[in-house]
């Protein structure tokens, strides 16, 4: 029996990008769906897993160049569904985190099809595993904060800075390559140490992945000097040196001695 009834979607999280990262549950999706709707930032690797006979439809969405618009996205899926296809919406990352997922479950419930969710990596921990680094960290970072920095063609950024600029956070900025300087002031602005750590990451987990590592302030700097690849950043006492927190922990056992 197919893990997808005819009639059926499944909105798939395809991970950071190394196929290796897919979800078995996520690869069985793939080989058991008739039409895979793909995001641009799916990798090829990711896709090599659909069987040969499976339609494969682009429906990718980068910054500035919008093959499809969302309603248009939703209406597809719903379509196929209707028409009896066994539908995987594939996209990157986790649907559930900065994925549009809700517009595509609410198309699909107010068609009356079927619809149900497989969870992906997300960027976030992709980029911190290659950086072998936590994004918590026992009494330094208690706190992590998803961000995204998209914002519409024209429209300033507007975030509220003051939460933020928390020094006792992890934040993790989706999207956030283009805006680099004004996060960067933002933060500032309110309150953050402009020597706090950070990473950019790009391209997590792939074989072009880059990654700089640098402080608040050199944040426009460091942006300008990655390609063109989708990139996280990952901002905190988190993303320090670890041999800072090695030598704070061996400072700590000496006191206590």
């Amino acid at each position: 029996m197919s893990m997808i009834a005819p009639g059926e979607v499944w909105l798939v999280g395809a991970g950071p990008g190394d196929p290796d990262l897919l979800t078995r549950k996520a690869e069985k999706l793939l080989r058991a769906a008739s039409v895979v709707f793909y995001d641009a930032l799916v990798g090829q690797g990711v896709l090599d897993l659909v069987p040969r006979g499976t339609r494969l439809e682009p429906v990718g969405k980068r910054s500035g160049r919008h093959s499809k618009d969302q309603g248009t996205i939703d209406q597809m899926i719903v379509a196929a569904a209707l028409a009896g296809e066994r539908v995987v919406r594939l996209k990157g990352g986790d649907p559930a985190i900065f994925g549009r997922m809700t517009e595509e479950l609410d198309a699909c419930r107010a068609a009356g099809v079927r619809v149900q969710v497989c969870p992906g990596v997300t960027a976030a921990s992709a980029a911190a595993a290659s950086l072998a680094r936590s994004l918590t960290l026992r009494g330094q970072a208690r706190r992590l904060t998803f961000v995204t920095a998209h914002t519409q063609s024209g429209k300033a950024l507007d975030l509220d800075w003051q939460v933020l600029a928390d020094g006792s956070a992890t934040l993790a900025i989706y999207m956030g390559k283009a805006a680099a300087a004004g996060i960067s002031a933002g933060l500032i602005k309110h309150g953050m140490d402009p020597a706090t750590p950070l990473s950019l990451v790009e391209n997590a987990s792939l074989p072009d992945e880059r990654i700089i590592s640098t402080r608040l302030d050199l944040l426009p700097i460091a942006a300008r000097v990655l390609g063109n690849g989708p990139a996280l950043i990952l901002i905190g006492q988190a993303m320090a040196d670890p041999a800072k927190f090695t030598q704070t922990a061996t400072s700590r056992k000496l006191l206590r001695a």
